[in-house]
């Protein structure tokens, strides 16, 4: 059964990802297979309760786009490059494909061939000489009465049509001979006695003892075949390994983690049938065929803390969403059919997870606890945040209860931690906790950081508008903003993009706006800024 992931938003803060984690256990518990993900590095406040609770770091998920291993593809559609082309085409034939991939012993692709390829090179090209193996050669000619000398063959052909004395005089024949004879005894003993490389014995002739005695002391080997010397001619030339066939170098193959749309695009290109699978290792998977492409599985997955697609995982459109668990408002993903949504008015989805353990009747181990109470601590700004009501207070009771731990205590150790902004970037400090958002026909992005103290700031807020407006014309937002939020004294410093003075005056009614103005007791994202934003935005 292939994994589910369950992730939250990008840039993903505390909440996100503890819910991430939380919610897989629970659904594995279930008997459900998911894994949890992120969508990019996690911060330090994040690192600090994983690590507290002793959880590692969940892998990271750059996109659920359909790839080329999610196509039903032929798998181990293959040819080893010493197979006969007799056994080659066969294949094929069985098969259906009109071209395969060609490999060594160790699954290795050295190159790939076409039915047009094997009809061109038996008929235009020279059927005389013979490099295969022996197991090939008897094979294709159905022999079950041998003897083998060795196990690779090749040499000049040679039919022993004429009689006897003109065959002997015009016919030098050598260690490089194949010789397809009868019941002709002379030219038999001239073959066995210049060393051949193989007798074909047609019409399931045998040799004497005499003669069986001096061919294994020449190694000359000997197959008995039931077919005539026409078929047996016919057939011989097919036995050749089928890396003889010329065949065309510009193959195009393609990786089990190249993308499906990148495929359709290089397929109405180039106008092949066929494409060989091989990794970055050179090992050949099979074949796929352009007519495959309308069967694929599609990535499933669970969106926690998120259900806006510029917030989500690169791709979305290409997976299957299963379900949604999330406290923010109802955003613009579409699903082809119906899933299970909980979507609840409270401040943190791990209030909500919380819940979705007790219905299904699952303990929650104390390190899951302790994530969900860090998820709901860090969202509702320790229980202080105007997004906070009486579900999350319940659950944080709860579940500290539950661990023995102090939540206020713990909560503030939690909320300091991600205040460390020493050896990072404007730009990295303002992407740490950022999100975009629509509106009508406008794009905005918001950041917010928690604070103990303005005066880390204060000394740098021309960077930090410099850098507002570059992320502002690069990316087309009509504002870009940085809510620096104190949660001591409950407080807000606000930094934009030049342009955008008139939004942030009009979204809070004041006076007289500037660059790192403080506004008091603006605490939530979600329920202060961004509605307040998007309310002047919608009157625009």
């Amino acid at each position: 059964m292939k994994k589910t992931y369950i992730f939250g938003h990008k840039n993903p803060d505390t909440d996100s990802v503890c819910s991430a984690i939380s919610l897989s256990y629970l659904k594995n518990q279930l008997g459900y297979n998911t894994e949890p993900r992120i969508l990019s590095d996690i911060n330090e406040e994040t690192k600090f309760v994983l690590n507290y609770f002793n959880i590692n770091i969940p892998k990271y998920l750059e996109d659920v786009k359909v790839k080329i291993k999610d196509i039903t593809y032929h798998k181990d559609y293959i040819i080893k490059e010493s197979t006969s082309i007799y056994d080659t085409y066969n294949f094929m034939n069985e098969k259906n494909i009109t071209g395969i991939p060609l490999v060594n012993d160790y699954k290795k692709f050295v190159g790939y061939v076409s039915l047009k390829e094997i009809a061109r090179t038996m008929i235009t090209d020279n059927n005389n000489y013979l490099e295969t193996t022996f197991d090939n050669i008897v094979s294709t000619l159905k022999s079950s009465n041998f003897i083998k000398v060795d196990d690779e063959i090749s040499g000049n052909i040679v039919a022993a049509t004429f009689d006897d004395n003109t065959f002997i005089n015009n016919v030098k024949l050598n260690n490089d001979s194949i010789v397809i004879v009868g019941d002709r005894q002379i030219i038999i003993d001239y073959a066995i006695k210049s060393k051949v490389k193989l007798i074909i014995l047609i019409g399931d002739q045998e040799l004497s003892t005499t003669q069986l005695l001096i061919a294994k002391s020449n190694n000359v080997n000997i197959i008995c075949t039931p077919y005539t010397s026409f078929e047996t001619s016919k057939l011989l030339g097919l036995t050749n390994k089928i890396s003889t066939i010329k065949r065309n170098e510009n193959c195009i193959c393609l990786d089990t983690e190249d993308y499906m749309t990148d495929f359709i695009e290089i397929s109405n290109k180039t106008k092949h049938t066929n494409y060989p699978i091989v990794n970055k290792r050179g090992i050949c998977y099979g074949l796929l065929r352009l007519i495959d492409i309308n069967e694929y599985e599609k990535n499933k997955v669970i969106l926690v803390d998120h259900n806006s697609v510029k917030q989500s995982v690169d791709g979305l459109e290409e997976a299957e969403i299963l379900e949604i668990v999330d406290h923010h408002n109802i955003s613009d993903i579409n699903t082809s059919k119906p899933i299970n949504f909980r979507n609840m008015s409270v401040g943190s989805v791990n209030t909500i997870i919380f819940y979705l353990y007790k219905e299904n009747n699952i303990s929650i181990p104390d390190d899951i606890a302790g994530l969900m109470l860090s998820g709901i601590i860090s969202d509702t700004l320790l229980l202080n945040s105007p997004t906070t009501t009486y579900h999350d207070t319940f659950v944080v009771l709860e579940l500290s209860k539950q661990i023995n731990i102090d939540y206020k205590d713990y909560g503030m150790k939690l909320l300091k931690s991600g205040m460390n902004f020493k050896g990072y970037s404007i730009e990295d400090i303002i992407y740490r906790d950022y999100k975009t958002f629509t509106v009508n026909d406008y794009k905005f992005s918001i950041g917010q950081l928690l604070t103990v103290d303005f005066d880390d700031f204060k000394d740098n807020i021309d960077s930090y508008v410099k850098a507002l407006d570059e992320i502002s014309l690069k990316n087309g937002y009509k504002i870009t903003a940085l809510f620096i939020t104190n949660i001591l004294t409950k407080q807000s410093m606000v930094l934009y993009n030049t342009s955008s003075k008139n939004i942030i005056k009009e979204a809070y009614s004041l006076d007289e706006v500037y660059e790192g103005i403080i506004i008091e007791g603006i605490l939530s994202r979600k329920k202060q800024i961004v509605p307040n934003i998007m309310g002047v935005l919608e009157r625009m």
